[in-house]
């Protein structure tokens, strides 16, 4: 359900414009407007040919109106295909999804197709990645149709291009080519369509490299950040993917700053981020801190886990756990500590047990317990098990759907869970294994 404070996002611009209006004096010289607030985005590496990509090359401010413009100027028919909804994946209800939403921009009315197959081949991408591959049954993912007057995005092919599109995606954003930025508030008004947002895409139509990640949770609408990327660009998509280990996994980026003045060294506290540490390897299986239950495992980006110096902007002072991960280098997977938190933060929108039969009624004999679980992708699955008045039920192993009339109940009322737990290898946190579960409660009577 959409909350009040998104439906009043509008209203209150609104009433802002029109105070002001009321109250200017006549004649009065105005003032100049104030310059627009500015946003923290990651810029992305620059491109490599041949070699290696840079994840990330730091950080910038940049207008959260990006570089500003008109709105398009549309058509009747246009107009009407403007801001379509469409769940182009279903894995069930918001409550219990993690709800992605791709907002196109640079598509006019007759290329909406076309941003509807971008959006699920860019979708494709997401999940050819671990952990997205095993858990991609966990989301849910929407277009939002935002129509423009133009094809194409401002600064592709050259920095003199201006397109009048929906969102005002932009290269050279800042003076920077591959820099990709848009109208924050535009983008917002498109996600507010949406019944659930907790992650944002914007698909410029281009073929050119670069990105953004906009990495701030917004405050109205609740969505963990926005992740901008070249529709028909590969590498690109792999920026929106390191992009959600910011916002989904809260990792911190593993690259450094060499040559950079004030990133020789870090001499601070101890890092937040379960991916960067003071620490050597030896300290953290001394102090069992950090990914020390990780050491010396094979990694899936290539090595074993250890404490590999540079990290965290730094080149030194701050040790990452793998040589290069996506957090560091672009099309290399998540190393295990990373998927370990990705994990942790798809089950913060997640549930894995969703109640097929209301909870709010007492179950009688002639009804059957019926809750709704997600299949993982690949052999592993997940685990249910069934209790009544917290005595296991084993023969129901597995079940998804219990009759009540097998369950031989005495007299009274009593109480029937099912319990939904993720035994995956791929945590070893305790703290975070204790969040992979899921349970659902009915009253039941004979």
């Amino acid at each position: 359900m959409r909350s009040p404070l998104r439906r009043g996002i509008v209203t209150a611009a609104l009433a802002t414009a029109v105070a002001a209006a009321l109250t200017a004096a006549p004649g009065a010289a105005a003032d100049p407007a104030p310059p627009p607030p500015r946003v923290q985005v990651e810029i992305p590496g620059p491109e490599s040919g041949a070699g290696q990509t840079p994840a990330g090359s730091g950080h910038t401010l940049v207008p959260v109106t990006g570089r500003g413009g008109p709105a398009p100027h549309l058509s009747a028919s246009a107009s009407a295909a403007d801001g379509q909804v469409t769940k182009v994946i279903d894995n069930g209800s918001t409550a219990d999804r993690l709800d992605i939403v791709v907002v196109g921009d640079g598509y006019t009315a007759d290329q909406l197709d076309q941003f509807h197959a971008d959006a699920k081949e860019k979708w494709g991408e997401i999940t050819g990645v671990e952990p997205y591959t095993t858990y991609q049954n966990l989301f849910n993912v929407w277009t939002v149709d935002a129509v423009s007057a133009q094809s194409g995005v401002s600064g592709d092919p050259g920095r003199g291009d201006v397109k009048n599109t929906a969102l005002g995606s932009s290269f050279w954003c800042e003076g920077i080519e591959r820099l990709l930025c848009v109208d924050q508030n535009k983008v917002d008004a498109y996600v507010a369509k949406a019944p659930q947002a907790d992650l944002v895409i914007v698909l410029a139509n281009s073929a050119k490299y670069g990105g953004a990640g906009y990495n701030e949770p917004s405050k109205t609408l609740g969505y963990e950040g926005i992740s901008t990327a070249s529709a028909q660009n590969a590498k690109s998509g792999q920026v929106a993917i390191h992009e959600t280990g910011h916002s989904l996994g809260k990792l911190a980026d593993e690259y450094s700053y060499p040559g950079t003045p004030g990133y020789e060294h870090y001499a601070g506290p101890e890092a937040d981020q379960a991916n960067i540490s003071i620490l050597t390897a030896d300290e953290m299986a001394a102090d069992r801190t950090k990914w020390y239950r990780w050491l010396g495992e094979t990694s899936p980006d290539g090595g074993t886990v250890g404490a590999y110096e540079g990290g965290g902007y730094y080149v030194t002072g701050l040790n990452r756990p793998t040589d290069g991960s996506i957090m560091r280098i672009l099309g290399k997977p998540f190393n295990l500590p990373g998927v370990e938190a990705m994990i942790a933060g798809f089950y913060r929108h997640a549930s894995i047990a969703t109640p097929a039969v209301s909870t709010a009624r007492t179950l009688r004999p002639y009804d059957t317990a019926r809750v709704s679980v997600p299949r993982l992708v690949g052999a592993r699955q997940l685990t249910v098990r069934w209790y009544l008045d917290g005595r296991e039920l084993r023969r129901y192993a597995g079940w998804t759907a219990v009759p009540v009339r097998g369950l031989g109940l005495g007299r009274g009322t009593h109480d029937l869970t099912v319990r939904v737990t993720d035994p995956t290898p791929s945590v070893r946190d305790p703290r975070i294994a204790a969040a992979l579960r899921a349970e659902t409660h009915w009253q039941a009577h004979r």
